[in-house]
């Protein structure tokens, strides 16, 4: 079963895209100040857009910009027609706000409701959502888009988890939507009560907000029975639900591209690369009232790749963000290439951190990751040592590990932390 745009032909969509396109870029010039000044600083006007590839003329949007045009400067449309507002956690700095009229709400159930259904879900089922709810897009988003597919959502937000556990059981939801890494949590939970998590009604997990590797969805789907699949989204753009990988092929995210046009550039140079080769994801909105964005820079490292199971383009697993790549002696390093490393080594658990400090004048880094309750002291060892050697032989860095106890490292209850930096500051 699919919906009308997802029957679109090639030459439709691209029609389609075209119209909507040129439809985005003059209500952002018109209405927002900031694409205003940017598109005449740059010399181009809507009226360039004649064709798709002329979008690669257009300046870019940043997360910078976005702080910068705090609260509600990037907004195209009066405050009174705006419904909700969600909002950053602002870590690093000001919050980015983004806004949605009604119309921004609807489609954005749309877009969830199709992920849901691409990952097999169907109307009728019971979905746990245990994605954090409240100004974090997650939570609200896959609630919504659940509903406006008939399903019944449970709302059980994230924390709790021995609570999380006894809802499964007793509600017996056939879908979940969480973080993989809370997942996990869940999957520990579960067998520290002693159920078999294959035991439960699960039969479909839709996991994103972080990145995960094809290690973390085997680990998963063979200690749960279920079909894990990826979601995709950022608030900026739009929330979760930007792209979603099919259940009958997990070979990467179909992207809905009758509502969010995607290009992938070169981070450093910001030309558009050919289909298939690796850059930086960046978005532009085609159908957002409140808050359009052009040309937004996801930071987000993958692949542009042809449709599988739908007309739309697929984009590969996102593993690794530019913000995220860690440059440890001159070698670029990311979270999850000592994530697969830590998977395939026996007796280790999928529960690590990265720590960073400062030895002398040179970074040092160690892997902390926990033992399996079942390894004992040489297994232990042999872990440890086949760490180091994966790490050196693969990634091309030295490092030390430490294998602990089980259930010693942070649990993650959202989106987890994998790098602890306690490098010293140089001037």
């Amino acid at each position: 079963m699919m919906d009308a745009g997802e029957r679109l032909g090639r030459e439709e969509l691209r029609a389609l895209q075209l119209e909507r396109l040129r439809g985005t870029l003059r209500h952002a010039y018109d209405n927002v100040p900031h694409y205003r000044t940017a598109f005449d600083k740059a010399g181009v006007h809507p009226d360039d857009c004649r064709s798709l590839s002329d979008l690669a003329h257009f300046p870019f949007t940043t997360k910078a910009d976005l702080r910068e045009n705090y609260p509600y400067g990037m907004f195209a449309v009066p405050r009174d027609r705006i419904r909700r507002l969600h909002a950053s956690s602002g870590t690093t700095g000001r919050p980015t706000v983004v806004g949605y009229t009604e119309g921004d709400l609807s489609m954005w159930a749309d877009m969830v409701a199709r992920s849901i259904r691409a990952a097999g879900g169907r109307p009728g089922d019971t979905v746990h959502v245990a994605y954090g709810y409240g100004l974090f897009t997650g939570g609200l988003g896959a609630h919504y888009g659940a509903e406006r597919l008939g399903c019944t959502v449970i709302p059980a937000s994230g924390g709790m988890t021995s609570r999380q556990v006894t809802l499964i059981q007793d509600l017996e939801p056939s879908v979940v939507m969480v973080t993989p890494s809370y997942m996990l949590t869940l999957l520990d939970e579960f067998e520290r009560q002693g159920i078999d998590p294959r035991s439960t009604s699960l039969r479909v997990g839709i996991f994103g907000a972080e990145p995960w590797t094809e290690g973390m969805r085997q680990e998963i789907e063979e200690r749960c029975a279920i079909d894990a699949v990826d979601i995709y989204g950022l608030s900026e753009v739009i929330g979760p639900g930007v792209a979603q990988e099919c259940v009958e092929t997990k070979d990467g995210l179909h992207i809905w591209e009758d509502h969010f046009l995607p290009e992938v550039v070169d981070p450093l140079t910001g030309e558009v690369l050919p289909e298939g080769e690796q850059g930086e994801l960046v978005f532009t909105s085609l159908t957002k009232e409140a808050m359009p964005v052009v040309r937004y820079r996801t930071r987000d490292l993958t692949r542009l790749l042809p449709g599988t199971a739908r007309v739309f383009r697929r984009m590969e697993k996102v593993t690794g963000r530019s913000d995220d790549m860690v440059i440890l002696r001159g070698v670029n390093l990311f979270p999850t290439q000592i994530e697969e490393i830590v998977l395939r080594t026996p007796g280790v658990a999928p529960h690590f951190q990265l720590r960073l400090t400062t030895e002398g004048r040179l970074d040092a880094l160690t892997v902390r990751a926990e033992a399996r309750p079942d390894a004992d002291a040489a297994t232990r060892a042999a872990a440890a040592q086949s760490i180091v050697a994966a790490v050196k032989d693969g990634i091309g860095v030295s490092a030390g590990v430490e294998i602990v106890d089980p259930e010693t490292l942070e649990r993650s209850v959202g989106k987890i932390r994998r790098i602890v930096d306690l490098r010293e500051r140089r001037a």
